[in-house]
C-alpha cells in the first residue's frame, strides 16, 4: 500500500515547544505513539495548561510536547494507523505506510533533543513500569553511553518496577525467525526477521546520542494512568532542572527485571494454558501454553511472563520471559 500521493488527506503532525533563553537540557515528551494509549496525551495537556496558566515556568533549556504522535491511529482509536509506529522506526526515502511519514518527521525531531520520555499504556492489568535501555556498551546492536542518566531518571518517575533487555532479546528471536523463513514470506514476515524492526522511539533516540525511557502508565482504561503520566512529566521536568521545583523522590523498594527470551506463536491453534498477565510469576516447568500439535511450552526457569499476546499472528511474539535483576 503506497499512500505517498494522498498525504494531504491525512492528519497533520503537531508539536508544542517551550524554550528558555537560558541554556539547559532539551526534553521531548511523546503521547499516543499508539492511538489507543491516551494517558500520555492527557498528562501532556494537563502540564501544558499549567505552563499556560503560569503555574509552571521554564527555568532553562527547552521541552517539546507531542500530545498525539500518531494522529491517524488516534483518529481511529486503535493501536496503529497502517502499522506499529514503535517498530522499524527510521527515516525513509520511500514511505509506504502512514507511519513512515511520521518517522520522517519524528526522527529528526528526536535528534534535536537530549532526553526522551515516551508515555504508553497496556492492555492487561497491573502496575505501571518503566522500560530502560541496556548498560553502557559499544556493541553493534544498541551502543549506549548514558545508562547512568537513564537509571537516575527512571528512579524518579514515580514508579517502582523497571524492565530492561528488550532489544537484545528481540534480536535473538529474529535470528530464529530468519532461520525458519521461507522464500514466499510476506512483507510483515520479512520485517519480523530484521533486528531493526525492534527499534522504536527509545532505541532510535539512543542511536542519535540521547537517552530515553518508555513509561507504561497502566491499563488503557485505568483512570489513574493519566495521573501516572502527568506525575512522570512533572518529575522529569524537576529532575532535569527545567522547572524550579523540589527534586522528585527516589523510588524505594524497587523491582528490576531483565527480559531474556522471546517465544513466538508458531500456529493459529497455539493456546495459552490460562489467561496470563504481564509479570505473573513462573516456576520452572510451569506449562505456559500448548502448541497446535499438543506439545507443551513450559517455563525453562523461575521468573516472570511479560507481554503475553494470546492473539499474536503466527510467526510473531507470543510472550517474553524475564528474570529478577540486581540493576537499579
Amino acid at each position: 500500500m503506497n499512500i505517498t500521493k494522498s498525504t494531504q488527506a491525512l492528519p497533520y503532525f503537531k508539536a508544542v515547544q517551550l524554550a528558555s533563553p537560558t541554556a539547559g537540557p532539551r526534553l521531548l515528551v511523546l503521547g499516543a505513539v499508539h492511538g489507543n494509549e491516551v494517558c500520555g496525551t492527557q498528562g501532556i495537556q494537563r502540564v501544558l495548561a499549567e505552563f499556560d496558566a503560569g503555574a509552571l515556568t521554564l527555568a532553562c533549556g527547552s521541552v517539546t510536547f507531542v500530545p498525539v504522535t500518531n494522529p491517524l491511529a488516534y483518529q481511529k482509536a486503535q493501536r496503529s494507523g497502517d502499522r506499529n509506529l514503535n517498530r522499524n522506526l527510521a527515516p525513509t526515502t520511500q514511505p509506504l505506510e502512514y507511519e513512515d511519514h511520521i518517522a520522517n518527521w519524528l526522527c529528526p525531531l528526536m535528534a534535536q533533543h537530549d532526553v526522551l520520555l515516551d508515555l504508553h499504556s497496556f492492555q492487561g492489568q497491573g502496575q505501571a513500569f518503566v522500560m530502560v535501555g541496556p548498560r553502557d556498551n559499544q556493541g553493534e546492536l544498541e551502543p549506549v553511553a548514558h545508562a547512568a542518566q537513564e537509571e537516575a531518571m527512571a528512579l524518579r518517575l514515580g514508579v517502582r518496577r523497571f524492565v530492561d533487555g528488550w532489544l537484545s532479546t528481540y534480536a535473538r528471536g529474529v535470528q530464529r525467525r530468519r532461520a525458519a523463513m521461507g522464500a514466499d514470506a510476506s512483507r510483515q514476515a520479512l520485517l519480523n526477521t530484521d533486528a531493526r524492526y525492534g527499534v522504536g522511539t527509545t532505541e532510535y533516540m539512543r542511536s542519535v546520542g540521547g537517552y530515553a525511557l518508555t513509561l507504561e502508565c497502566g491499563n488503557h482504561a485505568d483512570p489513574q494512568a493519566p495521573e501516572v503520566a502527568y506525575r512522570a512529566i512533572r518529575n522529569t521536568l524537576a529532575h532535569l532542572g527545567l522547572v524550579q521545583s523540589a527534586p522528585p523522590e527516589v523510588a524505594q523498594q524497587t523491582e528490576a527485571l531483565s527480559i531474556y527470551e522471546v517465544i513466538d506463536r508458531a500456529h493459529a491453534d497455539d493456546r495459552f494454558s490460562r489467561s496470563w498477565a504481564s509479570f505473573d510469576a513462573l516456576k520452572r516447568g510451569d506449562v505456559i501454553g500448548t502448541r497446535a500439535d499438543g506439545t507443551p511450552v513450559a517455563a525453562p526457569d523461575d521468573g516472570y511472563i511479560l507481554f503475553p499476546a494470546a492473539l499474536a499472528a503466527p510467526g510473531q511474539e507470543w510472550f517474553y520471559l524475564a528474570k529478577a535483576s540486581t540493576r537499579l
